[in-house]
């Protein structure tokens, strides 16, 4: 297991040992991007945890138009521009900055992090929202189908023109408006 699997696997841990601390038995979650694959792994490990979720840009594993992204990352190839917006949304510093590129990076090399089988897919009891947009760069549409087809009680928004993570921008009203609503049982 590579340096990215097992900073993931421990991050997703801690979210488990966090909701133990907390008492929470039974949540509810919105994942993006990576944030989405955490979500996988913990709706496959203990099934009964999550009540419902929303998967944004999510994948079933790490294609290779993916990997070939992830092979360019890194903290020595990043704008002034890139640098300036992980600052606003990484508030520890230039190091923890570093890290996440790195931790990209390292995601090339693996293969047992990101591989959700549609049997092990199936055991996720969790009503589920998968949004995608249908121009990701990263992982192309059928992905987002493939996580559909093998999640019981999903549903799939497949957004027009967007790409990964297209639910900021024009998209944020309407998507936090589906959201919750979804989210809520409405």
């Amino acid at each position: 297991m590579n340096f990215a699997a097992q900073a993931h696997r421990l991050f997703y841990y801690m979210v488990f040992a966090m909701l133990d601390h907390l008492g929470i038995e039974q949540f509810k979650a919105i994942g993006v991007s990576l944030g989405a694959k955490t979500l996988l792994h913990m709706a496959t490990q203990q099934p009964a945890r999550i009540e419902a979720m929303v998967l944004v840009s999510a994948t079933p594993y790490f294609p290779e138009q993916a990997r070939a992204v992830m092979r360019q990352v890194s903290p020595d190839n990043r704008t002034e521009a890139e640098w300036e917006q992980m600052r606003q949304w990484h508030k520890h510093g230039d190091e923890q900055i570093r890290a996440l590129w790195k931790m990209t990076n390292a995601f090339k090399d693996s293969y047992d992090d990101m591989n959700f089988t549609p049997s092990l897919l199936s055991i996720i009891k969790a009503r589920t929202l998968i949004v995608h947009g249908d121009r990701d760069p990263l992982y192309p549409v059928d992905m987002a189908v493939e996580l559909y087809s093998s999640i019981p009680h999903s549903y799939l928004w497949v957004i027009p023109n967007g790409g990964h993570g297209p639910i900021f921008g024009d998209m944020a009203d309407r998507f936090a408006e589906a959201a919750l609503a979804f989210l809520n049982d409405e």
